[in-house]
């Protein structure tokens, strides 16, 4: 029987020798993971659409990237008036898909740049300093630093949620490199200043929109409408494209988010979501190792948590051989053999199915027509099917884009409008570190209008004013504003009376054995800096 069931994918129809047959993809193994690939213009983007498709009739939440625009269509019916669902119908009938109509989908657009679909953001904490680091293009030297810029900052209790805040704490950074480089490694104004740089070049680029509050929910995503359809996540990657690593490290965050936000479930009978990770080839450009293992520790054991990975992608070589392992579910289009590389490709691509003594896959591989693929998925008992040259279904929805006029009233309708659309701004490490500035400043104004007697009667209420402000941070701000107020005010022998050195000595002593007993001296060079014209 040629359509969808309760326990199957139908993905089309067997044709030529060996073929005939209707070709499956089991709900119970499409956790297994899977790779769509083929030259440009084969049809790739038909098959993932077809596919997507059917896991939300199937009630499977799904997440993909509309990497050229045209995906957007999956949230409108198909239509018999359109030119380009001519060769659809005729399909369907040509390989029996029973119960084939033109049907819309439940579409949520998503943009990180918060044109074209709800704003994606994350924090950057969430982010970590490991993707943070491939994004801003640092080498191993400058990514230490920053991994030490987060360490201090988890250790001062700073929060970092945009990039403002990184800024800052760089700024932070760069006045503390003595005190940081001998408490964590050695920081150096060379390095911050690359990874600052870097960040000018990405907030440039729109990247700064991508960070912030409040942060994407991953249970958003994993969600099925009153009929029962798994809700179809469409991220707007038309612009996103422009920045490759931008978009690299968002899906590879977005995967790694996943793994540790759901629980294990094993192999349950129908995926939690999928995942169509489009020019898959992107993510694995030029990658270090130790990002290479992430992606293959988080496809590897993703599995377990219900979530299924399809990587589409021009060229099967594109995906490293560690990483290609993982992939159960095979549809492969038409390789052209035009240079050294294709031919390598086809000859890798018919070596990873299953034999079919009936089928010269190699030369088949050249062959295929537009629509049509070399398919190859797990079976029921968990075996791969034997590879059959097929003619892949149509989809229901729309094969093209949306008009902007369609694409505002399917945002209009979601449900995350309210949600998401309106940036949050709350106090952070940029907003902490600023009002730590000020207060210690208030301080030293106070030590210098009041004297040596108030001075000597101020630690416990300023020690309780700053432990409410910040303990760690406030403390290291007043032993450094009152040693600095101490070798200012001694310091003025031409002008100062014996009562303002005895006062700026108290003053020094005074705050420095508050920033000993409350701890974190890092922040007295920041505080140095900002305070550094208080006593000229």
């Amino acid at each position: 029987m040629a359509k969808d069931s309760d326990e199957a994918i139908f993905i089309g129809l067997g044709e030529g020798a060996g073929g005939g047959e209707p070709q499956w993809l089991s709900l119970k193994r499409s956790n297994r993971h899977g790779l769509i690939a083929g030259a440009t213009g084969t049809g790739k983007t038909i098959t993932l659409q077809g596919l997507a498709e059917s896991f939300s009739r199937a009630g499977v939440p799904v997440f993909l990237a509309d990497v050229k625009g045209d995906l957007a269509g999956m949230a409108m019916a198909g239509s018999p008036d359109s030119k380009l669902h001519e060769p659809f119908t005729k399909r369907a009938a040509e390989i029996g898909y029973e119960d084939y109509s033109y049907a819309d989908n439940p579409v949520v657009f998503w943009d990180l740049f918060g044109e074209q679909g709800h704003p994606v953001r994350t924090t950057i904490s969430e982010m970590g300093p490991l993707l943070l680091g491939r994004l801003l293009q640092l080498n191993d030297t400058q990514a230490g630093v920053l991994e030490i810029a987060f360490r201090a900052a988890d250790d001062g209790g700073l929060l970092l949620l945009n990039l403002a805040d990184l800024q800052s704490l760089l700024l932070w950074a760069s006045e503390n490199r003595k005190e940081l480089s001998g408490q964590y490694g050695n920081v150096s104004t060379a390095s911050v200043g690359a990874i600052q740089r870097a960040l000018l070049q990405l907030d440039a680029q729109g990247g700064a929109r991508f960070f912030g509050e409040p942060a994407m929910e991953i249970a958003d995503l994993i969600r099925v409408d009153k009929d029962g359809r798994g809700q179809v996540n469409i991220l707007s990657a038309d612009r996103l494209m422009q920045s490759p690593r931008l978009y690299s490290t968002f899906l590879l965050w977005l995967l790694s988010d996943l793994f540790e936000a759901l629980p294990e479930i094993g192999d349950p009978d129908k995926p939690k979501l999928v995942f169509f990770f489009d020019e898959a080839h992107l993510l694995f450009d030029e990658a270090p190792k130790v990002l290479l293992d992430k992606v293959e520790q988080v496809v590897r054991l993703i599995r377990s948590k219900g979530v299924g990975v399809y990587f589409v992608t021009q060229n099967p070589v594109d995906i490293p051989e560690a990483v290609a392992g993982q992939l159960a579910g095979r549809v492969q289009h038409a390789l052209r053999a035009f240079t050294p590389r294709d031919k390598k490709a086809i000859k890798a691509a018919a070596e990873t199915f299953r034999e079919n003594p009936d089928l010269d896959v190699e030369t088949a591989i050249t062959e295929l027509k537009v629509g049509e693929a070399l398919v190859s998925t797990l079976m029921e008992d968990g075996a791969p099917s034997v590879v059959q040259r097929t003619l892949v279904k149509p989809p229901r929805s729309r094969a093209g884009p949306l008009t902007p006029k369609e694409r505002a009233i399917i945002r209009s309708i979601s449900p995350f409008g309210d949600k998401y659309d309106q940036e949050i701004d709350r106090e952070s490490c940029e907003e902490m570190l600023a009002k730590k500035a000020q207060d210690a400043a208030a301080a030293a104004r106070a030590v210098e209008e009041k004297g040596v007697e108030e001075v000597r009667k101020a630690p416990r209420r300023t020690r309780s004013i700053w432990e409410k402000a910040g303990k760690a941070a406030m403390g290291a701000a007043a032993s450094s504003a009152g040693a600095m107020i101490g070798r200012r005010m001694s310091g003025r022998t031409s002008r100062a009376s014996p009562t303002r050195s005895a006062a700026g000595a108290a003053a020094g002593s005074v705050g420095t054995e508050l920033g000993k007993a409350i701890g974190f001296p890092g922040l007295g060079r920041f505080a140095r800096g900002l305070l550094g014209g208080l006593m000229r």
